[in-house]
């Protein structure tokens, strides 16, 4: 790992002809909350890792590395003219701003100006704030929309105006209704989250008791995807008999929501014995809550290390003992890439097609393969395990 992150640093010093030709690293955004920081590769047991930090100082220090690490192979990208667009759940959201940073990393990586990416936030996590940004986005003609969906279908008729309008719909982190995009950019198979989860559940517990699930929103469709897996992971399994699912809560990935969520489930439930908690806002609200209150119930679920960095710990002390995630500024990059690829023609989305996607995929292409539902989407990797022997290096990764 760490001669992955050196290799890294030394090629930075390649990319400095294309830093200076691509100006500022801020980008232009419809939103008055821009997001700039690093790019690594992804967080997977066969990927490198570039330099990224929770600071704003270490993210501005690492930027020539940011762009090391996505740009690797313009070649076989092609054509990069054309208005790049990211539409990401919320501001503010940890892991949506660093999708942002990849996302434009990668786009300056290629060859793109600022004037060429925009990154625009929605002002809640709602659906109906994403159509007033994707409209507003129609309107100033970009060539493709990248949108992490905070509903699975309440943005149908939003993406149907933009690809009428011949502009290209990708969607990343959280999918819609396929007939309205081109492919889904996602961070892991459905069914590999879900077994990641309910075996840490399973693990955790002790193999029985009682269990809760606190989710980002309601309409969350990569959330609901991964729950329900994770109910018919359990209900075909005997394995699984003795656990027993008290509650789903929802804290809307919001922190104060998410912490008001944690404390009524320990009230509710006396003999809780795991937490799990899918979404990053939702996982770090709970691990403060139960290590401030120093309680006996433990967590898992998918958070970033650096923000999860004091939770996680095998002994009392310590909240969390492992999770799971990806790397949210190669998913945002995964994305940028097959934004690129749908504008210049080089693939359509259908299942079968290849893209280039620099570095990502340890170089090699990707491939657009069909979900349980028959969709295409393409997948950054598997999920990745972060447990007290890795997270302090995985910290200062992101």
């Amino acid at each position: 790992m760490k001669k992955q992150v050196v290799s890294v640093v030394l090629t930075a010093a390649m990319a400095a002809g294309l830093l200076a030709g691509c100006g500022s690293s801020t980008s232009t955004s419809t939103s008055s909350k821009s997001s700039s920081g690093s790019s690594a590769s992804s967080a997977s047991t066969s990927s490198t890792a570039g330099t990224s930090s929770a600071s704003s100082a270490a993210a501005s220090s690492s930027s020539a590395e940011a762009v090391a690490s996505t740009s690797g192979a313009a070649g076989g990208v092609g054509d990069v003219s054309g208005t790049y667009a990211l539409v990401p759940k919320s501001a503010g959201n940890p892991f949506n701003e660093r999708e942002a940073s990849g996302f434009q990393d990668a786009l300056k990586a290629l060859g793109c100006s600022d004037d060429q990416i925009i990154v625009s936030y929605p002002d809640n996590a709602t659906a109906d704030a994403q159509i007033t940004v994707i409209q507003s986005l129609i309107s100033q003609g970009v060539s493709s929309i990248a949108v992490a969906a905070n509903d699975a279908s309440a943005l149908d008729a939003a993406l149907k105006q933009a690809s009428d309008a011949g502009i290209k719909v990708c969607t990343l982190d959280s999918d819609v209704d396929a007939d309205y995009r081109s492919v889904f950019c996602n961070q892991a198979g459905v069914k590999e989250i879900a077994q990641a989860l309910m075996d840490a559940v399973y693990d955790i517990s002790g193999g029985s008791g009682e269990y809760a699930i606190l989710s980002a929103t309601s309409q969350a469709t990569n959330q609901n995807a991964w729950i329900a897996a994770m109910k018919e992971i359990a209900e075909s399994d005997d394995k699984y008999a003795d656990l027993k699912l008290d509650e789903i809560a929802y804290g809307d990935d919001e922190a104060q929501k998410s912490t008001d969520q944690t404390q009524a489930l320990l009230t509710k439930y006396p003999d809780l014995k795991v937490i799990c908690s899918p979404t990053t806002v939702g996982i770090a609200a709970a691990a403060k809550v139960l290590q401030d209150q120093k309680s006996s119930v433990k967590l898992t679920g998918l958070g970033l290390p650096s923000e999860m960095k004091e939770y996680i710990g095998d002994d009392d002390s310590h909240s969390c003992p492992y999770m799971f995630l990806w790397n949210p500024i190669d998913l945002g990059a995964l994305a940028a890439y097959a934004s690129v690829a749908l504008v210049n023609g080089s693939m359509t989305g259908a299942v079968g097609d290849t893209f280039s996607a620099g570095d990502l995929n340890d170089g090699n292409p990707y491939e657009i393969t069909a979900n349980a539902d028959g969709a295409s989407e393409v997948i950054l990797g598997q999920p990745f395990k972060f447990d007290p022997s890795n997270i302090e290096e995985w910290a200062e990764v992101y």
